[in-house]
């Protein structure tokens, strides 16, 4: 039962940080509330008892992938002199373009029932020993394929990085 309480109070705080992302003016709180939500969500794998997979979540996102942001932001020296200003035309297709896409989720979830929470098969899927059994046997080949997809988007962004030659 408690536990249910804290599923409910990490999923607001994991929502509410969500937006916090996307409506705050200034980067750097962006990048604070996104580490807020990922420790949201790392605490909703240990409600999973997957505790590995929280522990990795907090070090690879809330931890490396943080700090990348951050000091690409402060690289960038981002402020409102040099912030380039949309036209109007600009900001009012992004307006129908949200409201579009709002009106589709609203549409998709509109008949949507909540299936009675059942208890999981195996309590301690989310351990190391278990994950990589799973991974490596009945998920082999989307693990593989994702791993392909990694490295083309890897290469991608070299190609896009990549200073032309003069």
């Amino acid at each position: 039962m408690i536990s249910t309480y804290i599923f409910y109070f990490l999923s607001f705080v994991a929502v509410f940080s969500a937006l916090l992302v996307i409506t705050s003016k200034n980067p750097i709180y962006s990048v604070l509330y996104l580490v807020v939500t990922f420790f949201s969500i790392a605490g909703h794998y240990v409600l999973l008892n997957a505790q590995f997979l929280a522990a990795v979540h907090v070090i690879v996102y809330a931890g490396a992938i943080m700090v990348l942001f951050l000091f690409v932001i402060m690289l960038l020296n981002l402020n409102e002199e040099t912030e380039t200003h949309k036209p109007a035309l600009v900001k009012f297709a992004g307006v129908i373009s949200g409201g579009l896409l709002l009106l589709v989720l609203v549409a998709a979830l509109k008949n949507f029932e909540m299936a009675p929470i059942q208890n999981a098969p195996n309590p301690n899927i989310g351990l190391i020993k278990n994950i990589g059994k799973v991974l490596f046997g009945e998920f082999m080949v989307p693990f593989e394929v994702s791993s392909i997809l990694f490295l083309g988007a890897m290469v991608g962004a070299v190609m896009l990085g990549k200073k032309e030659i003069k």
